[in-house]
C-alpha cells in the first residue's frame, strides 16, 4: 500500500503556499510569484511522473502521453480523470476539468467586482480574490508542464478559470 495524505491537507498546502508567494514573499512582484509557484508545480509533476511510470513503457506519441496525463496521472492528483480533452491535431491540447477540486472552495463574488471604487474598497478585495485565484492556477499548470516535460513532450501549459469550479488547461506542444 502507497502512503497517502488527506485531500484536505494537501488543498490547505497548496493555498498557504499561494497565499504566502502573492501576500507575503512577492506582494510587489505578482509576475515573480507567478513563475515560483508555476516552478514548484514543475517539479512537483516531473517527480511524480517519475513515480506513477515506473512500470509503464515509453509513449509512442504526444497523444498516448496526454491520455496519461489525462486518466491515470490525474487519477492519482485529484481521484477523477480529466472530465473532457480536445485537440487540434496541430499540438494543442485543452484539458478540461468541470469540477476543479482546488477551485470547489474559492468564489469570486461577481457583485464585488462590479462595485463602484469610490463606494468602497471591496473592489480592490475582488480583484485580489481573483488574483490570488489565477495564482492558484500556476501551480497545476506547473504540474502538468513538469510531467509532459519529463515524458520527452516539452510545452507550455496554460489556465482558463472562465466558469468556476470548471478550468481548462491548454498544452501547447513546443516543436
Amino acid at each position: 500500500m502507497g502512503r497517502e495524505v488527506a485531500e484536505s491537507c494537501v488543498d490547505g498546502v497548496v493555498m498557504e503556499m499561494v497565499a504566502a508567494y502573492c501576500g507575503g514573499f512577492y506582494a510587489a512582484k505578482p509576475e515573480l510569484a507567478a513563475r515560483r509557484i508555476e516552478a514548484i508545480g514543475f517539479q512537483v509533476g516531473h517527480q511524480l511522473t517519475d513515480r506513477y511510470t515506473m512500470e509503464h513503457p515509453r509513449f509512442s506519441d504526444h497523444l498516448e502521453a496526454i491520455k496519461f496525463i489525462c486518466k491515470d496521472f490525474w487519477s492519482e492528483l485529484f481521484k477523477k480523470q480529466i472530465d473532457n480533452l480536445k485537440t487540434n491535431h496541430r499540438g494543442t491540447f485543452v484539458l478540461q476539468d468541470n469540477r476543479f477540486r482546488w477551485l470547489t472552495h474559492v468564489s469570486v463574488d461577481p457583485s464585488v467586482e462590479s462595485m463602484d471604487a469610490t463606494e468602497n474598497d471591496s473592489t480592490t478585495l475582488g480583484d485580489s480574490a481573483a488574483q490570488t485565484t489565477s495564482m492558484l492556477l500556476y501551480f497545476p499548470c506547473g504540474i502538468i508542464r513538469g510531467a509532459l516535460t519529463n515524458l520527452g513532450i516539452p510545452c507550455s501549459v496554460t489556465a482558463d478559470m472562465s466558469n468556476l469550479p470548471a478550468c481548462s488547461f491548454v498544452v501547447r506542444i513546443k516543436t
